[in-house]
């Protein structure tokens, strides 16, 4: 297939960040990939400090199920990948996704590394590849990417304020098995280790437990952004 890659990053009062996460992407932009940024009602300028550095800035409704699929329907490229802000891609990913997506991968989603360095961040990140190998489920810290047609099959993200990649990766499953890089994105560990490790991990485990057995995504997600 050929290959056009389009990266979409949705921010929220990233004003702190954005520009050195930005200036990290600006290489896959001088070798042809389309760099979408969508703004979700940021109110500390996010927006105007991303603009010059994005391919397109787009604005649509709080939420990152929301945001990304504006800034999918605003894209141009046959691949898509969604990056959150804070996660960094490895200088190589799009020879990577190319020679992926040339050998008929559907969509999939790269190892993690995990940036602070205690010890129990490394047994983390190792859970969190291995678990995802052996379920086919993907989180949006790994960095899913997906063929055009795999998300307009799929109808999107579902429209919930949390688990959606969790939703997107189930039904994804059905058209394919995700492709696992073994190429690490780099996560920032700083609610992590701000919130303690142990403790953001029992939480991220209550979370998807309760989201297993039905609970309402949007209580779940005033629990984890304590709102």
């Amino acid at each position: 297939m050929s290959f056009r890659l389009s990266i979409v990053v949705p921010v929220l009062n990233e004003a702190g960040l954005i520009e050195a996460a930005l200036a990290g992407l600006q290489g896959f932009r001088e070798r042809g990939a389309e760099l979408i940024v969508v703004d979700g009602g940021s109110r500390d300028g996010t927006a105007e400090l991303a603009a010059p550095l994005a391919s397109r800035l787009v604005r649509a409704p709080k939420g990152r199920a929301l945001q990304m699929n504006a800034g999918a329907r605003a894209a141009t490229g046959n691949v898509l990948l969604f990056l959150h802000a804070d996660v960094q891609l490895p200088q190589d990913a799009d020879r990577r996704l190319a020679e992926a997506f040339e050998a008929g991968a559907v969509w999939g989603r790269f190892d993690v590394r995990l940036s602070g360095f205690q010890p129990l961040l490394r047994i983390v990140e190792a859970s969190m590849n291995g678990r995802s190998r052996l379920t086919g489920i993907a989180t949006g810290d790994q960095a899913l990417f997906m063929r055009r047609e795999a998300w307009e099959w799929a109808g999107g993200y579902p429209g919930i304020p949390l688990m959606e990649d969790i939703a997107l990766s189930k039904i994804l499953k059905r058209l394919a098995r995700p492709v696992c890089l073994r190429e690490r994105v780099v996560v920032s560990s700083r609610r992590w280790e701000e919130e303690g490790v142990l403790r953001t991990v029992l939480l991220m485990w209550w979370l998807r437990l309760r989201y297993f057995f039905g609970a309402d995504p949007a209580a779940l997600a005033r629990r984890y952004y304590r709102t």
